[in-house]
């Protein structure tokens, strides 16, 4: 996504046709989102004049300077900063706008530089509504749109309502699906205007059409209310399994071994300030397991004809909006000691889902039973195109070289170089994806759809080539699924290389349309 500077007085996007800024009405976000991101500069202050304090204040710390004399600067201090946060985000709220245009949504910012951002709604990759802790005071949502432009090709619209922002995303999704919709919208409290209408899909996903006449191919208006899609519940995560995955987690193993090591060498040194020294990476694992742990909570997972929704969050509420057909790959991943209760991980791909979001924003199920990962697998991939898919999967999940089945495996002599997990790696075709599979202690199974496949690679070190082995990559967009398959045999490896880059090209020609619903109304 371009990002421009550009001159105030003039647009950057004119000549853009019926996206033109001279046809489209620009909107301000809520009044009080200044008060809401004025916080943050509030809070880092406290804690940076806390510490000063702390460290170069009058004997006795904190406690003894509020009760000293100078208790007024402390005051003073957090007030002027306090002023200048809020007066910073009034002045950046007053210079901010957006609009949503037939084809693109457009923001303008910037204060001392002006920017202006616009996200093709055609290559729209998902919709995400979040709701700080702050935000939820007032009752203001985020939205965010993700298109496939990397990780900074987001769009942030903030803070609205949230009825308003899930109207919005509802309106976003619809002229992203190619649904049309009428009139203008009003966001942030304004009425919508009367000839305000949109064509909704019915409950199956299907577009209403006349009864007959010249116009019988074209859909039909309905009233603005009928925007939001309806959905229908799949499954949520109990709290109690989601803490029961996080403390049975390698994370929470590590840290354990770790606090067992450092009480070991106190012991042994008699030196407690190894306890000092040992902190920051106590409270960096602790912290992890905490933003998991809260990140996941109250996860659910439910359909909707714009899409797979997902909403989870304790002190940070996200309802995200993957469209159908935006996941890039899928892995289930299965640790060690989530065997004997066949717990499973999902984690997708999504172009635009990456860098400091990744790790809240591509989990598709943090935890779940076999039947819940096939379930929300077959969310986002309905058809692997082959007769027997449970089979497929399961050999994919479970299998290795000693069970029969479809998947191409390790040649023997590779388990000098993996002597675990020989057995396992290994690769199967469907009509549909790739499947690759690897991993012994922690079982992994990547599944990529023939039509997102990126680019292809074969790899060979020192040893794979005196063993006539090779490693296959399937380069994805950026996220946690990095779909690969180690140490096959050369030629089976160049062959599937071959192979799949014919595949991906002829998926990719008979792809769907970018706005999904297009295809059923033709």
């Amino acid at each position: 996504m371009p990002e421009h500077d550009v001159d105030p007085g003039r647009s950057a996007f004119d000549g853009l046709g019926p996206d033109s800024p001279e046809t489209l009405e620009w909107r301000r976000v809520h009044p009080i989102t200044p008060l809401v991101r004025g916080w943050a500069v509030v809070g880092a202050a406290v804690v940076i004049l806390g510490q000063q304090s702390l460290e170069g204040g009058p004997r006795g710390g904190l406690v003894a300077l509020v009760s000293s004399e100078y208790w007024w600067t402390l005051l003073a201090a957090l007030a002027a900063v306090a002023l200048v946060g809020w007066g910073y985000s009034a002045l950046a709220w007053r210079m901010t706008t957006f609009a949503v245009g037939e084809e693109t949504v457009h923001l303008r910012r910037g204060i001392l530089f002006r920017q202006q951002r616009h996200a093709r709604l055609d290559r729209l990759q998902s919709v995400d509504i979040r709701q700080p802790l702050v935000a939820r005071f007032f009752g203001l949502c985020e939205l965010t749109l993700e298109t496939a432009g990397g990780t900074d090709s987001g769009v942030a619209i903030g803070f609205l309502k949230g009825a308003d922002a899930d109207e919005l995303r509802a309106e976003l999704l619809a002229r992203a699906a190619g649904l049309k919709v009428g009139g203008t919208r009003h966001v942030a409290g304004a009425a919508p205007a009367p000839s305000d209408a949109v064509t909704a899909p019915a409950p199956d996903g299907t577009l209403p059409h006349d009864a007959g006449g010249p116009a019988q191919d074209l859909p039909q208006p309905l009233p603005a209310g009928s925007l939001e899609a309806p959905q229908v519940p799949v499954l949520t995560v109990p709290l109690g399994r989601l803490i029961a995955s996080v403390v049975r987690s390698g994370a929470m193993i590590t840290l354990i071994l770790w606090a067992l090591g450092v009480v070991v060498v106190m012991i042994v040194t008699g030196e407690f300030a190894v306890i000092s020294a040992s902190l920051p990476a106590v409270l960096g694992a602790g912290g992890y397991l905490f933003n998991r742990l809260t990140g996941e909570f109250d996860f659910r997972v439910a359909i909707s004809p714009d899409g797979v929704r997902l909403r989870h969050g304790m002190l940070e509420t996200r309802s995200q909006t993957i469209p159908p057909g935006r996941v890039q790959a899928v892995r289930l991943v299965q640790g060690l000691l989530w065997r004997d209760r066949d717990w499973w991980r999902v984690q997708v791909n999504v172009a635009g889902y990456g860098g400091e979001s990744e790790e809240k924003n591509s989990v598709l199920l943090p935890v779940g039973t076999r039947e819940e990962a096939l379930t929300v697998l077959s969310l986002v991939l309905p058809d692997l195109g082959v007769d027997e898919p449970r089979r497929v999967l399961d050999a994919g999940l479970d299998g290795d070289s000693r069970t029969e089945s479809a998947y191409v495996t390790a040649p023997r002599r590779t388990r000098i170089l993996d002597p675990v997990a020989w057995r396992r790696n290994g690769f199967t075709v469907t009509g549909r994806a790739l499947l690759l599979r690897r991993g012994r202690v922690v079982k992994v199974l990547d599944v990529v759809p023939h039509e997102r496949t990126q680019s292809l690679a074969v790899s060979q070190g020192p040893w794979q080539r005196r063993l006539g082995v090779a490693s296959f990559q399937v380069h994805s967009t950026e996220g946690p699924v990095h779909p690969e398959v180690p140490h096959l045999e050369a030629a089976d490896a160049a062959l599937l290389m071959t192979e799949q880059a014919r595949r991906a090209r002829t998926a990719r020609a008979a792809a769907g349309p970018e706005r999904w619903m297009e295809r059923q109304g033709e």
